[in-house]
């Protein structure tokens, strides 16, 4: 069996910067809820700067690079005008994403292959910059394949039709896309990809996916952010923290029944 990497928790905080600009003032302030998260056990903040603006703002992202202590991953359409920010800002990493005005949030993934040429240099820019770059695709083999070649170190499984098969009660659809997760993760692994995944997770979900051996990260936003009005970020961050971990556990629990070490 693979070495079990360790599972990362990066915490999305665009929807703290959407109540916030309901109002249009300052509160609450999407730093200190990061800041709060990762009080609370989060290993990074995930925050996507959309052309629109609709949420994260650039001087979030400016403040959020200066201010917190642990990895930022700038979630960003490959346009020239993110690209320009993100090299001028110098995240840890950046997840390039699809991305339309009229989306509510992101509908799938990026389609690398059939974008291959105007991906190409700004994932060379970023690599030369020493920003890690992460692909936000489906598990798809094709796009698996094309995200190896186009030297992008990281890809990140969309599991949203997943997630969203399970709370529609979609027994069979659910449990083909969780075989496509299951297979496209080994196969990122073999490639020498790092694998993440996101979109949709819940406690649940979360807990489930944990269990993959080449899963290294899960970035994850909208149900704690809504978890978090109820019971706090703090609490919100401690119980994902702590899904996460049964699910990790149950790999160990797996490997010592067959008589692994």
């Amino acid at each position: 069996m693979p070495k079990i990497p360790p599972l990362r928790l990066g915490v999305n905080i665009d929807h703290i910067a959407t109540l916030r600009n309901a109002r249009g003032g300052r509160h609450p302030d999407p730093v200190r809820a990061a800041l709060a998260a990762i009080e609370a056990g989060a290993d990074g903040i995930t925050a996507h700067l959309r052309e629109d603006r609709r949420h994260i703002r650039d001087a979030d992202m400016a403040r959020l690079k200066a201010e917190i202590s642990k990895p930022l991953n700038f979630e960003m359409a490959a346009t020239p005008d993110m690209v320009r920010i993100a090299l001028a800002t110098k995240p840890h990493a950046v997840c390039l994403v699809p991305e339309r005005r009229e989306e509510l949030t992101t509908e799938g993934g990026l389609d690398a292959v059939g974008q291959r040429e105007s991906l190409a240099p700004s994932i060379a820019r970023f690599n030369d910059a020493g920003i890690r770059v992460s692909l936000f695709i489906a598990a798809d083999p094709a796009q698996i394949e094309m995200a190896s070649k186009l030297c992008a170190p990281v890809i990140e499984i969309h599991t949203g039709a997943w997630c969203d098969a399970i709370t529609d009660g979609e027994t069979a659809k659910a449990s083909a896309e969780w075989q496509r997760i299951v297979a496209g993760a080994a196969l990122a692994q073999s490639a020498g990809l790092e694998v993440h995944a996101g979109h949709g997770l819940d406690y649940a979900t979360a807990q489930a996916i944990a269990a993959l051996p080449q899963i290294a990260e899960l970035n994850i936003g909208f149900h704690m952010i809504g978890e978090a009005l109820f019971v706090g970020l703090g609490e919100t961050v401690r119980a994902m923290r702590a899904a996460m971990n049964r699910g990790r556990q149950s790999i160990v629990g797996h490997s010592l029944a067959a008589g692994k070490t």
